[in-house]
């Protein structure tokens, strides 16, 4: 099909394909020395014409496409001088926020705590890849596998991407038992499919992991059975998140064989929020499960423990980072980790709290609900974005036996569970708590004048934006102060001096997801490029959409230009090289 950007209220549930066919966006790299040269004179020359009146000290990059259509001069700077000021609109979105109350139950205008995010240097182009989904959550390449992207629908659907062609036949569905099932009078449900990994041995055979993935779900208690961490205090026990193992399908790489089905580990809960939602292994092939404090806000509620709230309580499982070999007991019978007590996985001989916690899988606590985290491929450390209250969004950088804080703490600021209202900005103290990650110009949160509810991502490890290299992508579900639209954020946070930025998006108005779009969550594929996952629909819905992270595609006139600089070049070269011949 024709190149397309999004422009319509909701998708349609077709497939399509960027008219470059590919991840360049219509990149000139291909002509060689001169044409790179001639593209960097226009982008020079689009930096004039996209000149900030509000200048951060990250000047904005050049170049802006609205819809496929190259915009005059006039139009830029007419444009860009209705762009909001970076001050921003203290008004309080309305609109259908979707999802998760990943949202935080936040009433009331937000205050300013924090600095705007500033818009940055980098520009991008987000590609439309596929439609028509059920609140699209996650997605990753297996190991090995550079052509497929398996994308996880809200709903309890798995599905397969082909470059840019969703296969018709979903590869698991589980729609059937995800809880409640999903109410379709609540927009903001955080149950479902919310997580999948791929085992590190799954493209080794003859190893105990091929062909071996794990789901994380929200699913009906089983009548007679228990979860293996019950809710705390006795609650009312609702439901349970479920990490479970497949493999796949021998006959059919696209098909995960049903029949395969081994339950690892369960958690009752009794507030349907704060579910966590990430599963992913880590560097030392050890299974990482990021769980919420259980629900309702500021840690309480009749399935939390005080003093102090589930996330600071060792004694329960619930608003703490958990690692775990989630391999039969029985194919690892050399492993020096002991086996669990329900003899279903194995846990780790180096987790931190082993003789301190009846919940030896414990690595990490005081999360408030690490929805979203990753691995960076590049350097193993594991980037969590954990969703803040009513006030702050956080980054924090996972180490073992950390506590980052909740609830005696909201990203660096004191936090007050009677009243769920922030202190003092206290960076560094009291001691023993771990803040967000911080460098020598910022720390890695935000308030909620920017954003409602982050959702984290993944540090960049392509190579089609050469310019995003080992920067942090995330995004947040609304901007809240902004006329009635719900749509979304794309962020991009420097790990080392602590700064975040908002992508520039130049097909998109005012730089911000059309059509609330909200940023249900991000991709990864296996050649390190990332997808945008959003949605204007519950996951009973198929408002979903996919969106591939793309450089600015330049207008074919420039495309031109450019290829004639670099012949015009390599005829200069060659009459030279005739010259001293003569």
């Amino acid at each position: 099909m024709a190149s397309e950007s999004v422009s319509s209220g909701v998708m349609s549930g077709s497939v399509v394909r960027d008219a470059s066919g590919g991840r360049t966006g219509g990149s000139i790299a291909a002509v060689g020395g001169a044409g790179q040269r001639a593209a960097t004179g226009i982008t020079a020359a689009m930096n004039l014409l996209y000149a900030p009146r509000h200048q951060s000290h990250d000047r904005p990059a050049a170049g802006s496409v609205v819809f496929g259509r190259i915009r005059s001069a006039e139009e830029l700077v007419m444009a860009h001088s209705s762009r909001r000021p970076a001050s921003r609109s203290k008004r309080r979105r309305a609109g259908p926020l979707l999802l998760l109350g990943l949202l935080a139950p936040c009433v009331e205008a937000a205050t300013a705590l924090l600095p705007p995010i500033e818009r940055g240097s980098i520009a991008v182009h987000l590609n439309t890849v596929a439609s028509g989904l059920a609140a699209p959550a996650y997605a990753i390449s297996a190991p090995g596998d550079s052509g497929r992207l398996f994308v996880v629908e809200q709903s309890g659907v798995l599905r397969v991407l082909h470059g840019d062609t969703l296969a018709a036949t979903p590869a698991l569905d589980i729609s059937a038992r995800v809880a409640p099932p999903l109410n379709a009078a609540n927009a903001n449900d955080e149950r479902g499919l919310l997580g999948l990994a791929f085992h590190p041995d799954f493209d080794t055979p003859g190893t105990a992991g091929y062909r071996t993935l794990y789901t994380y779900s929200s699913e009906p208690i089983p009548p007679g059975t228990g979860p293996t961490y019950a809710a705390p205090n006795g609650a009312v026990q609702n439901y349970r998140n479920l990490v479970t193992e497949w493999h796949m399908s021998a006959a059919n790489p696209d098909l995960v064989d049903t029949a395969s089905r081994r339950e690892i580990m369960s958690f009752g809960k009794n507030a349907g929020n704060h579910n966590g939602g990430t599963i992913t292994f880590g560097h030392d092939g050890y299974l990482y499960v990021g769980l919420g404090d259980g629900g309702n806000a500021n840690d309480v509620g009749p399935s939390h423990l005080e003093p102090g709230g589930n996330a600071q309580n060792l004694t329960t499982p619930l608003g703490k980072m958990l690692r775990i070999d989630p391999l039969d007991p029985a194919l690892t019978a050399g492993s020096a980790d002991a086996v669990s007590a329900n003899g279903a996985y194995r846990i780790p001989t180096g987790n931190p709290f082993l003789a301190a916690s009846p919940v030896p899988e414990i690595y990490a606590l005081g999360f408030r609900n690490p929805y979203r985290f990753s691995v960076d491929t590049a350097t193993g450390e594991i980037i969590v974005a954990d969703v803040g209250q009513n006030n702050v969004e956080e980054i924090d950088r996972l180490v073992s036996g950390g506590n980052y804080g909740w609830a005696v703490k909201e990203g660096d600021f004191l936090f007050d569970r009677a009243t769920g209202q922030p202190g003092a900005q206290s960076p560094g103290a009291p001691d023993g708590f771990i803040d967000p990650i911080s460098g020598a110009l910022g720390t890695l949160e935000y308030d909620h004048t920017n954003g409602i509810s982050i959702t984290g991502g993944f540090v960049y490890r392509g190579t089609d934006i050469p310019a995003l290299l080992g920067k942090y992508v995330f995004g947040d579900l609304a901007l809240h102060n902004l006329p009635p639209r719900a749509d979304g954020r794309l962020f991009y946070a420097d790990l080392s001096t602590g700064v975040i930025n908002e992508f520039l998006l130049p097909q998109f108005t005012d730089g911000v997801l059309p059509d609330h779009l909200t940023i249900h969550g991000f991709g990864q594929d296996g050649l390190g490029e990332l997808y945008v996952l959003a949605t204007n629909t519950p996951a009973n819905g198929v408002g979903g959409v996919v969106f591939r992270i793309a450089p600015v595609p330049l207008p074919a006139a420039w495309g031109c230009f450019a290829l004639g600089g670099a012949l015009l070049a390599r005829l200069g070269a060659r009459r030279r090289s005739m010259a001293r011949n003569v």
